[in-house]
């Protein structure tokens, strides 16, 4: 589990810098973030397939569809939050067995 969230970490990480310098390629993403170009270059594949960013000739930009994420991640993230606490809640039925 932990990894699944820090990798959607890293993915919206990589989203918002894009946003912030677009356009911009792997290499100097790779460079503000200090993160190897094997691990940016993945989280602007699942970005790109997710239609959140495209590919230009000058680097990543952000699609139409980023302004209609930044509307959903917080109910998004209201939902992930409310799955967490029920996990938390079993975890401790389970101690308890």
């Amino acid at each position: 589990m932990r990894s699944e969230v820090e990798m959607t970490l890293r993915h919206l990480v990589v989203l918002k810098t894009v946003k912030e310098n677009e356009p911009i390629g792997i290499f100097k993403l790779s460079e503000l973030l200090k993160l190897p170009n094997h691990k940016v270059r993945y989280s602007l594949r699942i970005l790109e397939q997710s239609g959140l960013i495209r590919p230009s000739p000058q680097g990543a930009v952000v699609t139409e569809r980023y302004d209609e994420f930044k509307g959903r991640i917080e109910n998004e993230l209201e939902k992930v939050l409310e799955a967490l606490n029920e996990i938390r809640s079993i975890s401790e039925e389970i101690k308890e067995l």
